[in-house]
């Protein structure tokens, strides 16, 4: 879409605040309880993660179709609100995913939850990276309406696919689904918002709690910086659309695959505040490679070292954070805390990222200036995620805080030993 607005002729400022719609990410914590425990009519009988990841499926399949037919080219208030309700779609449908990949792992398999991290990333880049790299390369020949109708029937079979292939995991801790109607307004707002919050703050501390909330925030915002603009840059430094499909995107995925399977086995055996500040390192030394591309032009070689160190570098970075926020959340309160604390980090990602362009501009047009910031933006994440493992999450490790996180989750076994040192 990005791409395709700009082929339209929209500014970098208008295409960075276009990203705005996107902040739904933030805000889908809202509405997290409800996947926890409302049961959606007639597709209830799929099961509770299952009814919901269907639903929100199936709205992406018409919203993308109907881009086809109402995109940039036609009508940019449409492709507005169809965006926006793609992102609707796509917050909550995350909210199960996520879901089901904390409680489909068992309370007895705290080591798994690497594994479920790496897959989760391996299957997001994959959906990304692998239609994104056919769009490009097509995107010249038959325009954008036919790529965008083509993408639609491919999501549509995968969906199929996916509820063929995976099992409702068993609902584990305090209820199975219930209607609002049953409880109460009142009481089921206690029993969903007020006590998931609750139980986060009394598990963790208020000190742990809150320098966890800054680290989440701040984390990745340098990445979204980038990645906000990274196509808008190699559009205007001088690369066709086939060559960022080939290097960009296709050239990206097997280095994501292979690096997400291997973080999980790394996070596994090393623990994630390690993991996750060695990424967070690696991830701010990558957006300098892609201010060498800036600065040497459209060097199909200088782009191949930027995009793989960067596979390599998100892979790892991306394992690591999301291993890092399951586990801390409650399998009590599983879509609703893990929800709130992703919504957090998508904050930064959504609502700062967004004044992307809008720097791009200030900088004139200064590609190697602004990703040289973006490596800097990673930095005060990484002096909060030091203060975490030395000063807060320490006592409750042993001392042994590289290893990783401190208390487990609430319902949670403790961590094995490889994990507290």
């Amino acid at each position: 879409m990005t791409l395709w607005l700009k082929d339209e002729g929209l500014s970098r400022t208008s295409i960075g605040v276009f990203g705005l719609l996107f902040s739904v990410w933030t805000f889908n914590f809202l509405w997290a309880p409800i996947i926890d425990h409302a049961r959606l009519p007639f597709l209830h009988r799929l099961g509770q993660r299952r009814s919901w990841i269907s639903l929100c499926l199936a709205v992406l399949v018409a919203c993308s179709a109907l881009l086809a037919i109402l995109g940039p080219h036609v009508s940019i208030a449409a492709t507005v609100a169809l965006c926006f309700v793609i992102a609707l779609a796509s917050a909550t449908q995350d909210l199960a995913i996520d879901a089901y990949r904390i409680t489909v792992i068992g309370e007895d398999e705290p080591e798994l939850i690497g594994h479920g991290a790496a897959m989760a990333t391996c299957g997001w880049w994959t959906g990304v990276s692998l239609p994104g790299a056919v769009a490009f390369q097509f995107s010249d020949a038959h325009g954008w309406p036919p790529i965008y109708l083509a993408l639609a029937a491919l999501l549509a079979v995968v969906s199929l696919l996916a509820l063929r292939w995976f099992r409702e995991p068993p609902r584990g801790g305090d209820a199975g689904p219930t209607r609002a109607v049953q409880l109460g307004a009142g009481n089921w707002f206690n029993r969903t918002y007020v006590s998931a919050v609750s139980e986060f703050f009394q598990r963790n501390g208020a000190r742990l709690a809150f320098g966890l909330l800054a680290f989440i925030f701040l984390f990745k915002i340098g990445e979204a910086f980038l990645g906000r603009m990274v196509v808008v840059f190699y559009n205007e430094v001088g690369f066709s659309d086939a060559e960022i499909g080939t290097y960009a995107k296709a050239l990206g995925l097997p280095v994501t695959i292979i690096c997400a399977l291997a973080a999980g086995l790394f996070s596994g055996r090393f623990g994630v505040v390690r993991g996750l500040l060695i990424a967070g390192i690696a991830m701010a030394a990558t957006n300098l490679l892609f201010a060498w591309v800036a600065v040497v032009g459209p060097d199909v070689g200088a782009l191949s070292v930027a995009v793989i160190a960067d596979g390599v570098t998100s892979a790892f970075s991306t394992v690591a954070f999301v291993a890092f926020i399951s586990y801390y959340t409650s399998r009590l309160h599983t879509a609703t805390q893990y929800g709130a604390l992703a919504s957090l980090g998508n904050a930064g990602r959504n609502l700062v990222a967004a004044a992307s362009g809008i720097l791009v501009d200030a900088l004139d047009g200064d590609w190697a200036a602004f990703f040289v910031l973006t490596s800097v933006m990673v930095l005060p994440s990484l002096a909060i995620l030091i203060w975490i493992a030395r000063g807060a999450a320490g006592p409750q490790a042993g001392g042994e805080v590289t290893a990783g996180p401190g208390a487990p989750p609430s319902g949670n076994p403790p961590p094995p030993a490889h994990r507290s040192g």
